[in-house]
């Protein structure tokens, strides 16, 4: 059976195409600059590369190149649309209104659309995308699973704000956490190569990219995550600045002259590595102008340590104990220096880092010592395959 995956975003559409028999890529690709001008990045199994600048005035002429990149050009995989048997979705925001994975509806995409709100930069670009697959593959199933619905079962002492009650009633405002499926993934995984039990182990899962969040997983559950109404909250990232004092929010706002939108843009695109380093957003220039003496890089990478190192702590204290770290994403994945500062001075909870064991990048490894209490491990997050799977599942019922 041959599975699409489609992330959608606000202007870009990814995708793979995955035989579930095995779990293997057949291709994957990148439709980019969606209402900008346009650009498609095309690469097989067998490593043929397409790329090629095409106009992209919506989605739905990126599906249709989509559809065209994997049926027509040099870099066909299959003869036609037909042999895909199903389709699944990410979707970032479901809210309350999503807590599993569902098969698609008009109703449903029109739901996700409503809660763009909450979501600006993703969920319209996701309804998009839906609204354009169903066009052309009127009959082939679709799935769409959601970034939020794994942190559900965050319990209602963590997920509440405190504003009045009414606030979350009326508006829906709370914790949701995001980077859902990258979490599900990689503690799934943890608890296959441990050998053990997820439904038995306490775990901090690391999320570290552009975008970042930590969580604590108990019993194979969710129970609080540093993201929340929005994926603005939190740690440092790279241009977003995590968790601030809301009366800084006004204070800077009114010293700017900023608007709510201005103010809003200001957060998400402005601050971050990118805010306190004025250099970058990415971390791997971030080490490479700390370790060349820039100071204010160095404080970047020394302020977002810190915001993973405590939140481990933190979370450590919420389950009553902790098994095991584990570090995904783009930094947590490739940044060995990263890795080894989050653990230092944290042999009070167990953990013993093996440096030697940490001198890579990119790869599935424990990184802990033999006798560290509490295990540290890398793990690469594949959502499109929980994705694949999680259609598979909803359409074999």
């Amino acid at each position: 059976m041959i599975i699409l995956v489609v992330n959608a975003g606000s202007s870009s559409l990814k995708y793979q195409l995955i035989d579930m028999e095995n779990e293997f890529v057949i291709a994957k690709g990148n439709c980019d600059r969606i209402g900008i001008d346009g650009h498609l990045s095309h690469k097989t199994s067998n490593g043929v590369k397409v790329e090629e600048d095409c106009p992209f005035p919506t989605h739905a002429e990126a599906f249709e190149r989509l559809v065209k990149a994997l049926t027509e050009d040099e870099g066909a995989v299959i003869s036609s649309m037909d042999e895909i048997s199903a389709v699944g979705h990410r979707v970032v925001h479901g809210a309350e209104q999503f807590t599993r994975t569902m098969l698609v509806t008009d109703e449903i995409i029109e739901k996700i659309d409503e809660l763009r709100e909450l979501a600006p930069v993703h969920n319209h670009g996701h309804a998009l995308a839906l609204w354009a697959c169903r066009k052309i593959l009127p009959n082939v199933p679709q799935a769409v699973v959601f970034d939020t619905a794994f942190h559900q079962t965050i319990p209602q002492k963590a997920y509440m704000y405190g504003f009045p009650y009414e606030d979350y009633e009326q508006y829906h405002v709370r914790k949701y956490g995001f980077h859902g499926t990258s979490h599900r993934f990689v503690t799934a995984k943890l608890a296959e190569v441990m050998g053990k039990e997820l439904k038995n182990l306490k775990i901090v899962s690391c999320h570290l990219g552009n975008g970042s969040s930590i969580t604590a997983v108990q019993n194979g559950k969710s129970v609080d995550t540093t993201m929340g109404f929005t994926p603005l909250d939190g740690v440092l990232m790279g241009t977003r600045c995590g968790a601030v004092d809301p009366s800084a929010v006004t204070y800077v706002a009114g010293k700017h002259g900023f608007n709510v939108t201005e103010m809003d843009a200001y957060m998400n695109k402005k601050s971050g590595l990118l805010g306190i380093s004025g250099k970058s957003s990415d971390f791997r220039d971030i080490t490479a102008a700390s370790e060349a003496g820039d100071k204010h890089a160095t404080l970047a990478k020394d302020m977002l340590v810190y915001d993973i190192k405590k939140d481990i702590g933190t979370y450590a204290a919420v389950m009553n104990g902790l098994d095991a770290v584990i570090f995904t994403g783009g930094i947590g994945e490739n940044a060995p220096n990263c890795r080894e500062e989050v653990c230092t001075n944290l042999e009070y909870l167990g953990i013993k880092l093996d440096k030697a064991a940490n001198d890579f990048k990119g790869e599935l490894r424990k990184i802990s010592t033999p006798d560290s209490k509490v295990e540290v491990w890398v793990i690469p997050t594949n959502e499109e395959l929980l994705i694949a799977r999680d259609t598979l599942a909803l359409i074999s019922k």
